[in-house]
């Protein structure tokens, strides 16, 4: 078991990469919540290995099965209207108790990994886990990006629950390596925020030449037997103003926290980040306006969170992702048995850019850490 997340909505995440399964235990989800699991599917089928080039070859189906929490909702008008959809295939309901699911691990090869049993692979966690717990697990064990499936299933369902009142969370690659996406409008335009057209299932980018140079750039590295970094932006788009605390129960302390559960993930920046420190305080305050009865500001540097506390403007930030640390080229490290350098080549299938897979699981680790602070 992994440490749990959050304060209203507990999320713990459990299994190994090589083990039988991955899951999922969230306590304090809402009973009567209806959840479509074809929708559930779709977005987990959007980090799913094994899909294009530009991921790893590893395939798994990733469906869920729900253990607990849930019962058959049926598809009746009433549960469709409040799904959202027209014709479900058929729909669960949330029946107050832990909510726990799990996906089977069905394509696993650990014998792959026999030669980093006792050599601690560089950039992995394999040799701090190596000092904690004597050994190195098959394929990274609990410290696996594979766990982000049985996050992504959390995240999947607070994304309907929060579509449903009227917050959307959206993301795409900001970036891979030099290679720059259009960025989001940090006002956040209702037909852009959120906009589902937005979410190409397998590379999803606003600009589509950008898009192909990128994978350019990632066919170039993989074919080197290297990997190449990026970054993603995610907007969140209505969330009422005021919600969240000040200091430690900030809201962008609670998003970095569920955000840091994604293993490339290595830094966050929330509006225009890095950049104020060029600014002059003039430049960067954001000044208020009346826009449509509403109070909002007219720039957004602040990326939606001030004090803690929402502002009602999108909540924006970027996230910066780590090269795959599994490449083919051989790497110095150290046999843990002998105390020896030695030389490491690591075999198995890793995708040489892990930010399109990653996407969705920043959507959902911000949507459970939203849907955390909505439900204070």
């Amino acid at each position: 078991m992994t440490v749990p997340f959050g304060e209203n909505l507990q999320i713990e995440v459990y299994g190994t990469s090589h083990g039988p399964c991955i899951g999922v235990r969230m306590e304090g989800f809402p009973e009567g919540i209806v959840i479509d699991p074809e929708q559930l599917q779709t977005f987990l089928d959007r980090r799913a290995p094994g899909r294009n080039a530009w991921s790893t070859p590893r395939k798994e189906a990733d469906r869920p099965v729900f253990l607990s929490g849930v019962e058959d909702a049926g598809s009746g008008s009433e549960a469709e209207q409040e799904a959202g959809q027209a014709q479900p295939l058929h729909l669960l309901r949330t029946n107050g108790e832990a909510l726990v699911a799990e996906i089977r691990n069905t394509n696993t090869r650990p014998q792959d990994y026999e030669a980093s049993s006792v050599v601690p692979r560089p950039a992995h966690a394999d040799y701090p886990a190596w000092i904690k717990y004597g050994k190195i697990e098959s394929g990274g064990g609990q410290f696996s990006a594979r766990l982000t499936a049985a996050l992504c299933i959390a995240g999947g369902i607070a994304l309907q629950w929060l579509k449903r009142r009227g917050v959307r969370v959206a993301a795409h690659i900001a970036s891979i390596g030099d290679i720059q996406d259009t960025p989001f409008d940090p006002l956040g335009l209702p037909e852009q925020a959120g906009r589902e057209p937005l979410i190409q299932p397998d590379f999803p980018v606003i600009d589509p030449a950008r898009g192909e140079a990128m994978k350019a750039l990632i066919a170039e590295v993989k074919s080197e037997g290297d990997s190449i970094g990026g970054s993603i932006e995610c907007m969140i788009y209505g969330v009422p103003a005021g919600a969240g605390e000040p200091l430690f129960g900030s809201i962008e302390a609670r998003i970095c926290q569920s955000l840091f559960a994604v293993p490339a993930v290595k830094g966050i920046e929330f509006g225009a980040g890095f950049s104020v420190t060029a600014m002059k305080g003039s430049e960067n305050n954001d000044p208020y306006q009346m826009e449509g009865g509403a109070v909002v500001t007219g720039t957004n540097h602040h990326g939606g969170i001030l004090g803690g506390l929402a502002s009602g403007m999108p909540i924006v930030f970027r996230t910066a992702m780590k090269p795959t640390p599994s490449i083919a080229l051989p790497q110095r490290s150290v046999d843990l048995v002998s105390m020896t350098e030695t030389e490491l080549q690591i075999k198995g299938r890793h995708d040489p850019c892990i930010v399109p897979r990653a996407v969705p699981c920043i959507e959902a680790a911000a949507a459970i850490a939203i849907m955390d602070v909505l439900l204070g």
